[in-house]
């Protein structure tokens, strides 16, 4: 069985024998062009709808299979965190460093041309650690919740 419906009237559903396909969406049609002759159909229709503007109903999941997604969906997020979490380690000294080489350049004191050299590749690994700390501090807020969905699904029954 499939069902459709319709933007302009949701609460009008059409039961067609099934799977979706242009013959369903065809029944659909007829038992919707019913309605309309029966005076059933709260809204007008403009002129030109067609069984490609009926929309098909899907029934939610069943609890037990969402409950699978949401843990396999934890696991990712988790996954995720750890690896950006080991990306903020590495580069995290070499970072620092270069981010109190910057300081140079704030100053009087004088510079060479290599340390200035030094100082522009390293840019590029603040960079990255920077933009990486971000991903990760964004991941650890999103991880919380999925810490929560994995020590529900691991309580034991009996507590």
């Amino acid at each position: 069985m499939v069902q459709y419906t319709l933007a302009q009237s949701p609460e009008i559903i059409l039961t067609v024998p099934g799977k979706d396909s242009a013959k369903a969406r065809d029944k659909a049609m007829d038992q919707l062009v019913e309605l309309i002759d029966a005076g059933k159909l709260p809204t007008e229709l403009e002129e030109g709808f067609g069984p490609q503007q009926l929309i098909e109903v899907k029934e939610p999941s069943a609890d037990a299979a969402s409950g699978e997604d949401a843990i396999t969906q934890a696991v990712q997020v988790l996954s995720n965190l750890a690896t950006l979490k080991l990306k903020v380690q590495e580069s995290r000294t070499e970072a620092l460093e270069i981010r109190q080489a910057v300081d140079v350049l704030f100053s009087d004191d004088s510079v060479t041309e290599e340390e200035i050299t030094r100082l522009k590749e390293g840019f590029k690994v603040l960079k990255n650690f920077a933009q990486a700390n971000l991903r990760y501090q964004e991941a650890r807020a999103k991880a919380e919740q999925a810490r929560q969905i994995l020590d529900q699904a691991l309580k034991s029954p009996d507590k």
